[in-house]
């Protein structure tokens, strides 16, 4: 009987019956969706719609800055193609880059069935889907965060069919080592995270200090990076940094207990909305009236995240020592020169002097 209904309802959608039986069973296998029938004879039949779901992205990466926005491809057809439109659902979701362990659960990013679409969290109000062509599931983000770097996932779901790519969102931006005001060594992995994002940065990730490590940083402390490694990047092997015996490279300390163990930071900063400037005053200030004079010039005394995007991204150049927000005393150096520090670019410190002592002022509007 089951059989006899069926065999109307199989032809009228193309399908092709194999054998005669009677139960129903549903099967996935290799991106085939087929229905099978058995009739508790171990025989069975088997009806193939001989479609595939494919889900592809031309990039596996895109990098992006700060305030602007970002696309991430992703498009899905079917071979053959379909000669009507089927119903499909679209799921973006994200996880970071270099994952901590254990690795964290994915956090949906929007979920889309048709005309209708659905955000979540923090990225309410600043997803939409591209779709400019059919099979376009894109992702497009807007005013985009420094924490919005990650590894994203597009998953397409047709019934029983699911398939995904991932592209993984990169930030623009520049590490820098960052200790605390009582010396090196005294942050755990929650008081790094705590410190980097009190200097409007985050933690970097492996391949962030990988790249500057690339583009020559070189620094003999250790840091906490995003995934809970404790590791220091070295251009110029030397005694006390791993030794002169062992090449150029990232030492790694390998995962480290993210309460008990203490090591410096490496931060990760991105370009600001605003702009940070060398205040022009009359007179050197101490760290109170520097905070004053900031805020009378609608600012407020600019962060060293701050500080390193506006060195490396909009190419800050000022040979004046200045308070930052955080009590260190630093200055930014694009072009190096004489009495202006060591012979190559980047941001000279004076580190933590006592507060009552005068410098200039670097402000955030």
């Amino acid at each position: 009987m089951l059989v006899g209904v069926l065999r109307p309802l199989l032809a009228a959608c193309g399908l092709v019956m194999l054998r005669v039986a009677s139960a129903v069973h549903f099967n996935y296998n290799n991106g085939f969706y087929y229905q099978e029938v058995g009739d508790g004879n171990s025989n069975g039949e088997i009806y193939f719609n001989g479609v595939r779901l494919l889900v592809e992205s031309p990039q596996s990466s895109v990098s992006a800055t700060r305030g602007g926005s970002a696309i991430l491809p992703c498009h899905f057809h079917y071979e053959p193609e379909l000669n009507a439109p089927r119903r499909t659902r679209v799921k973006w979701s994200w996880a970071p880059a270099a994952a901590a362990r254990p690795a964290p659960a994915e956090t949906e990013v929007m979920v889309a069935v048709g005309d209708r679409h659905r955000s979540y969290g923090g990225y309410r109000g600043r997803v939409r889907l591209r779709r400019s062509a059919p099979g376009d599931m894109s992702l497009v983000i807007d005013e985009l965060r420094l924490n919005d770097a990650g590894r994203y996932r597009c998953e397409v779901i047709d019934g029983l069919e699911d398939e995904s790519v991932t592209v993984e969102l990169e930030m623009r931006g520049v590490v820098f080592p960052y200790h605390s005001d009582k010396g090196r060594y005294h942050f755990n992995f929650l008081a790094a995270q705590r410190a980097c994002r009190e200097q409007d940065a985050t933690l970097a990730t492996f391949d962030q200090l990988f790249a500057a490590w690339e583009e020559g940083l070189d620094w003999c402390n250790a840091g906490w990076l995003a995934d809970g490694t404790a590791q220091y990047p070295i251009t110029a092997p030397r005694a006390g940094c791993g030794g002169t015996d062992l090449a150029p490279g990232v030492r790694s300390y390998g995962p480290r207990h993210p309460l008990l163990h203490r090591f410096d930071a490496f931060c990760f900063s991105a370009s600001v909305k605003g702009s940070v400037y060398f205040l022009q005053h009359p007179t050197k200030l101490n760290f109170t009236e520097a905070a004053r004079a900031c805020s009378e010039d609608s600012g407020a005394v600019a962060k060293v995240g701050q500080l390193y995007a506006a060195w490396r991204l909009a190419g800050l150049d000022r040979c004046d020592a200045g308070w930052l927000a955080d009590g260190s005393v630093r200055y930014p150096i694009v072009k190096a020169r004489a009495n202006c520090g060591p012979p190559e670019p980047g941001v000279r410190t004076f580190g933590f002097p006592p507060r009552h002592q005068k410098f200039g002022v670097y402000c955030y509007r």
